[in-house]
C-alpha cells in the first residue's frame, strides 16, 4: 500500500511539475539543477550493494527528461540528456567497474574514432568541425559506454520495474505541459504532416519517440504493476494521456514504435508466467485495446479525421502520398550511395548531414542511424552494427530471464530507423537489454530454537 501511495505522490508532483514549468518556463533551469543534484547525491551517499540502481535511476530520468528540458531550455546545453548519461555510467564504473565480458563495447566506441580524422579532410570549409563531430557521435559514444556499464549488471525486477518509473515520471511532466501548451489540437491543424504546435512547440519526431517510449512504460506498468483495479484505471487514463498527446504530434514513429515494443513484451511475459497471470494478461489485454480503441477514436475526433488521413499515408484532400517514408527513404538510399562510394573509411562523421547542405542548400539530418553508419563508418560501421546486433543475442543465450529484453531492442532498432540517435532514449534501453536480471529473494523465515 505504502508503494502505491508513493507511486501516485510522484505521478501527481510530476504533473505539478509540468503544470507550473508552462506558466513559467525559468522554473525549468530550477527543475534541472535540483533534479541533478538529488541524484548525484543519491549515487554518492548509496551504499556500495545500491551504486548501480542509483546509477541507472539517474541516467532513465534524464533520459524520460531530455525533450522536456530541451523544449523548456531547461538543460545547460542541448546535448545534456546524453551527456549526463555518460558522465552517470563514468560513475558507476567508478563505484562498480566493468564486466570482461563487455570488451565488445569497447571496440565499438574505438571503431568511432577514424570517422573523426576523416570528417577533418573532408568537411566543408563553413562546417563547424567540433560542433558537428559532437552532435552525429555523442549518441552512439552514449550507447557505447551505457552498454559497457550495463553489462551484465544485476538487477532485480523490482529495481528495474522502479527504474522505469523513475523514467516515465518526467514523461507524464511534459505530457502535463503539452496539454496546457496546445489544449485544443483543431486550432494548429494545417494538414498530415508533422505538427509542432500539438507537439508542444519543439519536434514533432523527438515529442512523439519519447511520447512513445511513455507508452510503452504505462503499458508495461498496467501488465505487470496494478494489482487494484483503482491502479489499473489510473495507469490506463496515463497510457491513454501519453498516446493521445503522441498520436497528434502526427509523427507516426513514436506511435509505432512504442506499439512494436509492447507487443514484443506482452509476447515474451505471457509464455513466463503462471496459467492464472496469463487469465490476468487477458483480461487486461481487453481494457488495454479498449483503451487504445478510446484513443484513437478521441484523436481522430480532436483532429477531425486527418490522424486516419496521415497514418492511412494520405494529404489533407485524401490522396495518396507517393513516399510512404515522407523523405526518409531517399534519405535512406543517399546515405547508402556514400557507402558504396567510399567503402572502407566512410565519408567522415556529420559528411552526410554536410554534403546535404552542398547540394541541396539545407541540412537535412538523418532519420536512419543503420545508413548513417555505414556512409560515415565504412567498414568499421559495418563492424560496429555487427557488434550492436550480435552481441546482446550472445548474451541473451546464457542469460534468458529478462522478459524486457526483445522489447529493449525492438524500441532501440525501430528508433534508430526513424528518429536516429538525435536523443539519448534508444543509446540507454539498448544498454538496459544488457543486465543480468535476477528474481527477488524469497525471505527465509528461521524457525526460532527454545
Amino acid at each position: 500500500m505504502k508503494t502505491n501511495i508513493t507511486y501516485i505522490t510522484a505521478i501527481s508532483l510530476h504533473i505539478f511539475i509540468g503544470i507550473i514549468i508552462y506558466f513559467n518556463e525559468s522554473l525549468a533551469k530550477v527543475y534541472f539543477a535540483v533534479a541533478l543534484t538529488y541524484f548525484v547525491s543519491r549515487i554518492i551517499l548509496a551504499p556500495q550493494n545500491s551504486k548501480t540502481i542509483e546509477v541507472l535511476k539517474a541516467a532513465a530520468y534524464f533520459v524520460g527528461a531530455e525533450v522536456f528540458l530541451r523544449l523548456t531550455k531547461g538543460s545547460i546545453s542541448y546535448e545534456a540528456g546524453k551527456y549526463l548519461v555518460i558522465i552517470f555510467m563514468f560513475m558507476g564504473m567508478l563505484f562498480k567497474g566493468v564486466s570482461g565480458k563487455a570488451y565488445p563495447y569497447l571496440l565499438y566506441i574505438m571503431l568511432l574514432v577514424p570517422s573523426i580524422f576523416v570528417a577533418s579532410t573532408t568537411l566543408s570549409f563553413d562546417a563547424n568541425f567540433r560542433t558537428n563531430i559532437a552532435f552525429v557521435l555523442s549518441g552512439p559514444i552514449c550507447l557505447g559506454i551505457a552498454a559497457l556499464f550495463c553489462y551484465d549488471k544485476k538487477v532485480t525486477y523490482k529495481q528495474l520495474n522502479s527504474l522505469l518509473v523513475y523514467m516515465v515520471l518526467p514523461i507524464i511532466s511534459h505530457t502535463a505541459y503539452i496539454f496546457f501548451y496546445n489544449p485544443s489540437v483543431r486550432e494548429v491543424l494545417s494538414g498530415t504532416g508533422s505538427n509542432r504546435d500539438a507537439s508542444g512547440g519543439w519536434g514533432a519526431n523527438q515529442v512523439s519517440t519519447v511520447l512513445g517510449l511513455g507508452m510503452f512504460i504505462m503499458a508495461v506498468r498496467l501488465f505487470t504493476k496494478s494489482p487494484s483495479l483503482a491502479l489499473k484505471i489510473l495507469n490506463v487514463v496515463i497510457f491513454s494521456a501519453i498516446g493521445y498527446r503522441a498520436i497528434v504530434t502526427f509523427s507516426r514513429g513514436g506511435v509505432i514504435t512504442a506499439i512494436i515494443a509492447i507487443i514484443a513484451f506482452i509476447i515474451i511475459y505471457y509464455g513466463r508466467v503462471s496459467k492464472k497471470k496469463k487469465s490476468e494478461i487477458m483480461l487486461v489485454s481487453v481494457l488495454f485495446c479498449f483503451s487504445m480503441g478510446v484513443t484513437w477514436f478521441i484523436s481522430s475526433t480532436q483532429t477531425d479525421g486527418y490522424i486516419d488521413l496521415r497514418y492511412s499515408n494520405k494529404d489533407h484532400l485524401g490522396r495518396e502520398k507517393q513516399d510512404v517514408t515522407t523523405g526518409r527513404g531517399q534519405l535512406f538510399r543517399n546515405e547508402l550511395s556514400g557507402f558504396i562510394s567510399n567503402p572502407f573509411l566512410g565519408i567522415g562523421s556529420s559528411r552526410a548531414k554536410d554534403q546535404r547542405i552542398e547540394t541541396e542548400g539545407q541540412g537535412v539530418t538523418s532519420h536512419s542511424e543503420v545508413s548513417r553508419t555505414l556512409a560515415e563508418h565504412g567498414m568499421f560501421g559495418i563492424a560496429m552494427l555487427i557488434i550492436l546486433l550480435f552481441k546482446p543475442i550472445d548474451f541473451r543465450s546464457v542469460n534468458k530471464r529478462n522478459y524486457y529484453f526483445y522489447a529493449f531492442l525492438c524500441f532501440w532498432f525501430a528508433t534508430i530507423n526513424h528518429s536516429s540517435m538525435r536523443i539519448a532514449a534508444p543509446a540507454f534501453i539498448y544498454a538496459l537489454a544488457l543486465l543480468n536480471v535476477t528474481n527477488e529473494k524469497a525471505p527465509i523465515h528461521r524457525k526460532q530454537l527454545k
